[in-house]
C-alpha cells in the first residue's frame, strides 16, 4: 500500500503540469498493468488496472478529477469491495463481515444480486452496506464498448444502525471486465443533502489508443468547478 500511495501522489504532483505541452500520464504501481482509461461525465477520468501480486480476478480503479487523483478502490472477480483509499485524507476502508457477499456471477446468471456486508476503516469506523443490483435488459454501446444497464439501490448505516446515506439509480456493467460503471444516480445523506448526477462513461481508451493513461478529464469540467457534490466527502467504488 505504501508503494501504491507513493505512485498516486507522484501522479497528483504531475497534474499541475497540464499547462505543459504534453498531457501528463498516469503511472500504475510497479508490477501493475493498466488495461483501460475511461473518460466520464462530471469531470472525472478512471484508470483500470490489474497487479501481478494480487489474487486472480482482483483489479484496481483510480478516480481523477480536475484537482488530481482522489480515490482508489480494489475489487475482486465478484466485485466485492475489498479495499478503498481516500487519496486526500489517506483513510483506508476494507471489507469486514459479510452477511450476503456481492456476487457478479449471480447478477449475470439470475439478473439480480442482493448484498449486505460491513466495512471498517483503519481508524476502526464500521459502516453497514446493503442493497441490490439488477439487470434491466438494456444494453448500450459507448465508444465501441458494449455495456449492460442495471438498476441499483445502495444504503449505508453506522454501526448502531443509524442512517448515513442512500444511492439509487442506474449503472452499467462490462461482463468480460467484471466491473461496474456509473450512469444516473440520486444521492441523499443524513445531513439532508440531495444531488442527482450523470457520471456516464464517454470515451474508452485501451493501450495504444489516443488518451490512454491521460490525467486530464475532458467532460463537464467547466460545470463542476462551480458545483458541490456531497458524494465527494466519501467516494465509493
Amino acid at each position: 500500500m505504501t508503494r501504491f500511495r507513493q505512485t498516486l501522489i507522484a501522479a497528483a504532483i504531475l497534474l499541475p503540469g497540464a499547462a505543459l505541452a504534453a498531457d501528463p500520464k498516469f503511472q500504475a504501481p510497479e508490477g501493475c498493468t493498466v488495461y483501460a482509461t475511461v473518460q466520464q461525465r462530471t469531470c472525472q477520468i478512471r484508470h483500470l488496472y490489474r497487479c501481478d501480486g494480487d489474487a486472480p480476478g482482483d483489479q484496481w480503479s483510480v478516480l481523477i478529477d480536475g484537482d488530481g487523483p482522489f480515490f482508489a478502490s480494489k475489487i475482486d472477480a465478484e466485485t466485492r469491495w475489498l479495499e478503498s483509499l481516500d487519496l486526500i485524507t489517506g483513510e483506508v476502508d476494507r471489507i469486514d463481515a459479510e452477511t450476503d457477499a456481492a456476487s457478479f456471477s449471480d447478477l449475470l446468471q439470475t439478473g439480480r444480486d442482493d448484498f449486505a456486508f460491513t466495512t471498517v476503516t483503519d481508524a476502526g469506523v464500521v459502516t453497514q452496506i446493503s442493497g441490490f443490483d439488477q439487470l434491466d435488459g438494456e444494453s448500450v454501446v459507448i465508444d465501441g464498448v458494449r455495456l449492460e444497464r442495471t438498476v441499483f439501490e445502495l444504503a449505508a448505516a453506522a454501526e448502531d444502525g443509524s442512517f448515513l446515506w442512500k444511492r439509487t439509480g442506474n449503472q452499467f456493467i462490462h461482463r468480460d471486465w467484471r466491473i461496474f460503471f456509473s450512469d444516473t444516480e440520486d444521492f441523499e445523506n443524513n445531513f439532508g443533502d440531495k444531488v442527482s448526477t450523470v457520471d456516464t462513461p464517454v470515451e474508452f481508451a485501451m493501450p495504444g489508443d489516443r488518451g490512454f493513461l491521460s490525467m486530464e478529464p475532458r467532460y463537464d469540467c467547466d460545470v463542476m468547478t462551480a458545483s458541490y457534490d456531497p458524494r465527494q466527502e466519501r467516494a465509493l467504488p
